[in-house]
């Protein structure tokens, strides 16, 4: 880690899935224009660019949150390997 460990404002958080999901909105708005679907397929690709705008926030709050906390599956992978995870040792 780069020393940010912990230091992870809410906001800017926040600016970056709202920015992730803007982007893909965007990019949803420009399919439909350059197309120019019929309504059900036209409402097909923006459900899909819904769908895909949460998928984004998602994708992008949990990789800022990750880097910024460290990843928590870490100890459960320890364990799954037969190893403490306070000690280190194999059990």
């Amino acid at each position: 880690m780069s020393g940010q460990r912990g230091n992870l404002s809410f906001a800017t958080l926040a600016l970056a899935s709202l920015g992730a999901a803007t982007a893909v909105l965007v990019l949803t708005t420009i399919v439909i224009a350059v197309l120019e679907p019929g309504p059900v397929p036209g409402l097909i690709i923006g459900l899909g660019g819904v769908v895909g705008a949460i998928a984004a926030m998602g994708v992008v709050s949990t990789r800022m949150s990750r880097r910024a906390f460290g990843d928590s599956s870490g100890t459960s992978r320890r364990r799954e390997a037969g190893t403490d995870p306070e000690t280190g040792a194999s059990s």
